[in-house]
């Protein structure tokens, strides 16, 4: 390991705008050179997202530059921040300058998370020819589908959340201590139930130019706005290291990046090696305890030393081992190990009754009121015309109480937690298999195709699956959620398609799986106010009741498809 000097730098953008760095290098040992590591990101430069990754010193002790930048309008870094507007030149600028350093070699790397994992995308969108490797962790592709939206629904919590932390730290800058506060409590506690929930006083007063107003006008996907800020990537052949988490709320944008850039029926597919690793982490901290339980100490993060492995192999030319390993790495919880995979574990079968990893639903129309009324049923061969009763569950949403989110990926703090109460409420119906006779192992995607009714024009569908253990305690593992729009309903004799979060786990002998279904999940999803407009524009007053009735049996076979691994 070498040792390390810390030094202030500064560059230049295009447009003359200062942008300032930590720069951390190893001592010069008889005039050698090094690859550059950069890190680009908002929260100011002495962080160096530390919540996840050991510190620059360490990375730059294994024979690297360390340069950790203030994105333009952050940190000390001049100019106006309007989030990821000029990241594609001033990424494009900051790696031609960090390969430039004196004691580089010219090549350059990039890895971060979340914002600084995007940073990474949008540099590469302009090909420079130093930049020679990332490592995008915990990011969106599709900034509209992959974070702001999840299923049409807006992720209240986190968009609210994230749009407070970054107006506070705009306030801190320019010194204005009455903002800064009233920011910062409101970080505590998230103004959620304000006239409008989507549109919470605070940043209309305090921050009128955030981005969050802008997600919340553009509701619909296909708007100028969002197609704007998707990474162009075309022409990009790159080695990735891409890094996700079971619990992170963008795994799916990781999950979507890694699927264009790796699967060979994809434009973007890159002939660079693509390696994917997902932990079994929320958000941050990447460690072994998340949420309520702890999935033992293989659970702590690989993630640094697999980075310098990845730099090594591709800035220093260096055999590590890496390119003949298998290039899918899933943590398994349950198990609680690290499991190969030659690619992504799809489906093993058609999303029918035939395939042996289908569960159908079944009730007797008192699964909203008992735990023991709803059944998942594993299909064994049976048809879809198979002749089990029909039935209905009735769940009547009250936006005065809607059902509160609780962990999972789009709820803080992230993660499993005992959801049992919730499973109790008369809102929440529950499907539970009986206890398994053998354990199963599951892994890759998961789809829900649940036929359902309401009497509203809109509504929602939150489903959550569970672990339930021996003694009754009920722990989330994967959920998904889907906002059906009255230009979306479908009619009675049509599933609706939910995708949960995607998983890897091992559900023990004598544990059962269980799903429950609502219309609601709140805050983690902004309410459905149940008459046709959109929640980001309705007021809480207007907010309305909405039936929802969720069809089983007969010629409504609702059914759950798990990838068995």
């Amino acid at each position: 390991m070498y040792p390390v000097t810390l030094e202030p730098l500064s560059m230049t953008t295009r447009d003359g705008v200062r942008l300032d760095a930590d720069v951390y290098r190893p001592e010069n040992q008889a005039s050698e050179t090094f690859p550059v590591l950069l890190m680009r990101q908002p929260y100011g430069r002495a962080i160096a997202s530390t919540v996840v990754y050991a510190h620059p010193r360490w990375y730059a002790s294994q024979g690297y530059i360390v340069v950790i930048q203030d994105v333009r309008g952050r940190g000390s870094s001049e100019g106006e921040f309007k989030l990821f507007a000029t990241e594609v030149d001033d990424g494009e600028d900051t790696v031609n300058w960090a390969a430039s350093l004196p004691g580089s070699n010219g090549t350059v790397g990039m890895y971060g998370f979340s914002y600084q994992g995007m940073t990474q995308l949008y540099a590469a969108a302009r090909r420079p020819e130093a930049l020679q490797a990332l490592c995008p962790a915990m990011l969106a592709y599709d900034l509209y589908n992959d974070w702001a939206y999840e299923g049409g629904a807006f992720c209240l919590q986190a968009g609210m959340a994230w749009a407070v932390q970054l107006a506070a730290e705009t306030a801190r800058l320019n010194g204005d201590v009455e903002a800064y506060g009233e920011l910062a409590a409101a970080a505590r506690h998230l103004p959620i139930h304000d006239v409008i929930p989507s549109q919470p006083a605070v940043l209309d007063r305090l921050a009128p130019g955030s981005f969050y107003h802008d997600w919340v006008e553009n509701s619909q996907g296909d708007e100028p706005y969002w197609q704007e800020l998707v990474p162009n990537l075309t022409d990009v052949d790159l080695p990735m290291l891409h890094v996700g988490g079971w619990f992170d709320p963008y795994l799916r944008g990781s999950l979507n990046l890694f699927h264009r850039v790796a699967s060979e029926s994809s434009p973007l597919q890159m002939q660079s090696p693509q390696h994917l690793y997902v932990g079994p982490w929320g958000h941050l901290p990447w460690n072994r305890r998340v949420g309520a339980l702890d999935f033992g100490p293989e659970a702590a993060s690989p993630i640094d030393r697999l980075q310098i492995r990845w730099f090594n192999q591709f800035l220093k030319g260096m055999d590590t081992g890496l390119l003949a390993e298998q290039p899918v790495q899933l943590f398994e919880m349950g198990r609680n190990h690290w499991r190969g995979f030659d690619a992504w574990p799809d489906m093993q079968s058609r999303v029918d009754a035939t395939a042996l990893n289908v569960y159908r639903l079944e009730s007797n129309g008192l699964a909203t009121m008992r735990e023991d009324c709803g059944h998942l049923v594993k299909m064994r061969g049976e048809t879809v015309e198979a002749d089990y009763a029909m039935a209905e569950d009735v769940i009547v949403h009250d936006p005065w109480r809607p059902v509160p989110s609780q962990g999972g990926h789009n709820s803080f703090p992230n993660g499993p937690f005992e959801r049992g109460a919730i499973d109790g409420r008369s809102d929440v119906v529950t499907y539970t298999t009986e206890p398994l006779g053998e354990e199963i192992a599951i892994a890759g995607d998961l789809i829900l195709s649940i036929y359902c009714d309401s009497d509203a024009p809109s509504f929602d569908i939150c489903a959550v699956l569970s672990e339930v253990h021996g003694d009754g305690r009920v722990f989330n593992f994967s959920q998904g959620y889907l906002r059906v729009a009255e230009s979306e309903k479908l009619s009675v004799d049509e599933p609706y398609r939910v995708t949960l979060q995607s998983t890897c786990i091992c559900i023990p002998q004598g544990h059962a799986l269980r799903l429950s279904v609502s219309a609601s999940c709140f805050p983690a999803y902004a309410v459905n106010p149940g008459n046709g407009q959109h929640p980001n524009v309705t007021a809480q007053i207007e907010n309305q009741v909405i039936t929802l009735r969720i069809l089983t049996g007969g010629t409504a076979p609702s059914m759950l498809v798990l990838p068995l691994a």
